[in-house]
C-alpha cells in the first residue's frame, strides 16, 4: 500500500459503475432515513439542542468515511456516546443551554484531537485496556440509565419527578409512545429493511396535526432551524474546566471507538481484512472533530446503522456518501415536518434498539466461563448505575478491577511438576497424582514469560521444592511455553543454576527457544558447565538421566 493510500484511504475504493451506484444509492438511502430521527432523539439524550443530532450525521460522517479504514460503518450520534456526554456535563451545566453546548463542543473537539494523536502514534493498542466483560457489563448498566431517561416522555410525563409524583399524565402520549413501539417491533420481524422509523415519524407527525395534539398540550419536537451549520471554534472555557473535562475525554475516547471496534471487525472479518485500528482511530477522531466544529457532540461508529447498511447491500464508502446527500436534503427542506412528531415517539425511538443490550443471560455465561471476570463485570454494572450520572466511575473502576486480575495473575505464574500420564502426555504430577518422572528429579514447567513479574515465582518454586527434597539431584525446566525472558528473568535464572550449582544438582533445560537462548548466552548464563544440560526433546533428557550418563555427585 503507498503512502497516499494510507493517507487518504478513499482513494482505495472501486470506481463506481450503474449497478454499483444503484446498490450504494439504495444503502445509503436506507441508512440515511434512519439516521434523521436518530439524531434527533439521540441528541435529546445529550441534552443538546434536538438539531446537532442532525448535525453530527453530516459533515462527521462524511469525514469518517474518507478516513477512515472500514468504510462502512455508519458514523454519527450515538445512543452510548450521548449518554456519557449528557452525564459527564449534569454536573457543570444546565442542559441545552449556551455554555451547556459550549463543553459538549469541546467534549468532540479534546476527543477527537486525542484519537488522531494516538491513531497517528500507532497507538491503538492501548484501547485493549478494557476487556470484553467490562464493556459488556458497562453498556447493559448503560442502557438500563438510557432506558430510564426516556420513560416519563414514553410514559406521557413531562420528567423524571412527575413521574415519581404521577402528576401531569398525558394519556394521548403514552397512547403514541406505545403504538410506536408496537409499530417498530412490528415492523423489525416483518419487513427489517424497511425504513420503519422514518415511517413513524412522519405517520406520528400527521396524526399528532391532525388530532392538534401540541395545541392540547402535548409535548413535540417543535421548530427546528433549516439550513447547513455554520462552522465555528467554541469560546475558550479556562483550563480549569479543561482539567475538569479531561476524565469525560478519555472515557467518551474509550468507550466510542470500543462501540467503533464491535463494528469495525465484523465488517472487515466479512471482507477477509485486517482490521488497521490505527486508521480507524484517525478517521473517527477527525469525524469528532468535525462535529465539534459545527456545535455538535462526539460520533461514534452506530452498530444498529453499521448493520444496516451492511443489510442493505453496502459494499463501499459510497454508500455513507448517500446517505450524507439524504441527510443534507433533509436539512434544506424536510425540517418543518419533524415538527409535529412527539417526544413520545422519539422515546421509542431510543428505547427499542437499546433495549436489545440488555441480556442479563450473558452475566450467566461469563459466570460459567470465569467466576473471578463474572464478579467483576457485575461489579462494574452496579458502580455504573450507582454513579450516575457521573458514568465514567464505572467504566473506571472496571478497567481497574479487570487490570487488577491481570496483574495478579501475571505475578503468580502457573508452576508445575510434571509427571507421565496414563496417556504419554506430561501433566500436572500434583493434580493427577502420578509418580515422579525419576528418581531425584524434579521435572517443572512453567507456563508463562520468564521475566520481571514471573521471576520470584520461578525462583521460589525451585527453592521450596530444594528445600521440602533435598536429596534431589535432577532439576528439568521444561521451558517451550517460555516465549520470553527480560534482564530480570535473566537475573532470576543465574540465581537459581549458582544455587543448583552450589548444591551439586544438575540443571537440565528442555525445549529452550532462541529468542530466549539468545538472551541467556549474551547475559553469559549458558557456558560451559558440568551441570547444565540443553535438551531439545523431554525424552532426551530423561533418557540421559536414567541412563546414569550424569554423575550423582
Amino acid at each position: 500500500m503507498s503512502r497516499w493510500h494510507r493517507l487518504f484511504p478513499f482513494l482505495q475504493w472501486p470506481r463506481p459503475d450503474a449497478a454499483l451506484w444503484r446498490g450504494e444509492a439504495l444503502a445509503g438511502l436506507t441508512v440515511g432515513l434512519m439516521v434523521i430521527p436518530q439524531g434527533v432523539a439521540y441528541a435529546a439524550i445529550a441534552g443538546m439542542p434536538l438539531v446537532t443530532g442532525i448535525y453530527a450525521a453530516l459533515l462527521p460522517a462524511l469525514i469518517a468515511v474518507l478516513f477512515s479504514a472500514s468504510p462502512r460503518l455508519s458514523v454519527g450520534p450515538t445512543a452510548l456516546t450521548c449518554l456519557l456526554v449528557g452525564s459527564s456535563l449534569a454536573p457543570l451545566a444546565a442542559p441545552g443551554s449556551a455554555q451547556w453546548v459550549q463543553l459538549a463542543v469541546w467534549l468532540a473537539l479534546l476527543t477527537g484531537l486525542l484519537q488522531v494523536v494516538l491513531g497517528a502514534a500507532r497507538f491503538g493498542w492501548l484501547l485493549n485496556l478494557v476487556n470484553s466483560p467490562v464493556l459488556m457489563a458497562f453498556t447493559q448498566a448503560a442502557a438500563v440509565l438510557i432506558i430510564a431517561s426516556q420513560l416519563p416522555a414514553l410514559l406521557g410525563f413531562a420528567d423524571g419527578a412527575a413521574l415519581l409524583a404521577l402528576h401531569g399524565w398525558q394519556p394521548v402520549s403514552l397512547a403514541f409512545g406505545a403504538g410506536a413501539l408496537l409499530a417498530l417491533v412490528a415492523a423489525r420481524r416483518l419487513r427489517p429493511g424497511f425504513p420503519s422509523v422514518l415511517a413513524l415519524v412522519l405517520a406520528s407527525a400527521g396524526i399528532a396535526r391532525a388530532t392538534g395534539f401540541e395545541a392540547a398540550g402535548g409535548a413535540v419536537i417543535g421548530a427546528l432551524p433549516q439550513g447547513l451549520p455554520a462552522l465555528a471554534l467554541p469560546a475558550w472555557p479556562g483550563w480549569d474546566m479543561l482539567g475538569t473535562l479531561l476524565l469525560p475525554v478519555l472515557v467518551i475516547t474509550l468507550v466510542s471507538f470500543l462501540e467503533t471496534a464491535s463494528s469495525a471487525k465484523v465488517d472487515n472479518g466479512r471482507r477477509g481484512a485486517r482490521w488497521d485500528q490505527d486508521q480507524d482511530l484517525i478517521g473517527q477522531g477527525l469525524a469528532k472533530i468535525a462535529s465539534g466544529l459545527t456545535g455538535a457532540m462526539p460520533t461514534s461508529s452506530s452498530f444498529s446503522r453499521s448493520a444496516l447498511n451492511l443489510y442493505a447491500g453496502a459494499q463501499t464508502g459510497w454508500a455513507t456518501v448517500f446517505s450524507v446527500g439524504v441527510v443534507l436534503l433533509a436539512l434544506l427542506l424536510a425540517m418543518p415536518l419533524l415538527h409535529h412528531v412527539p417526544l413520545a415517539v422519539l422515546a421509542a425511538i431510543v428505547v427499542l434498539p437499546v433495549w436489545g443490550l440488555i441480556q442479563p443471560r450473558a452475566f450467566t455465561r461469563l459466570w460459567r466461563v470465569s467466576r473471578v471476570e463474572a464478579t467483576i463485570a457485575l461489579a462494574t454494572a452496579a458502580i455504573t448505575l450507582l454513579a450516575a450520572p457521573r458514568l465514567y466511575w464505572g467504566v473506571l473502576a472496571g478497567v481497574v478491577m479487570a487490570l487488577t486480575h491481570f496483574l495478579y495473575l501475571r505475578l503468580h505464574p502457573r508452576i508445575i511438576e510434571v509427571g507421565l500420564h496414563s496417556d504419554g502426555s506430561l501433566r500436572d504430577r500434583h493434580l493427577w497424582q502420578l509418580p515422579p518422572l525419576a528418581p531425584r528429579l524434579y521435572a517443572l514447567r512453567m507456563d508463562a514469560a520468564l521475566d520481571f513479574a514471573t521471576a520470584a515465582g520461578f525462583e521460589r518454586a525451585v527453592g521450596e521444592h530444594l528445600q521440602a527434597q533435598p536429596d534431589t539431584r535432577h532439576v528439568m525446566l521444561i521451558a517451550h511455553p517460555i516465549n520470553w525472558i527480560d534482564a530480570t528473568g535473566a537475573e532470576a535464572f543465574g540465581r537459581v543454576h549458582e544455587q543448583l550449582e552450589q548444591r551439586g544438582v544438575h540443571l537440565h533445560l528442555v525445549g529452550i527457544k532462541l529468542p530466549v537462548e539468545n538472551v541467556l548466552r549474551a547475559a553469559g548464563l549458558l557456558g560451559e558447565s558440568a551441570r547444565l544440560h540443553l535438551y531439545r526433546t523431554e525424552a532426551e533428557a530423561l533418557q540421559a538421566i536414567g541412563a546414569g550418563a550424569l554423575a550423582d555427585d
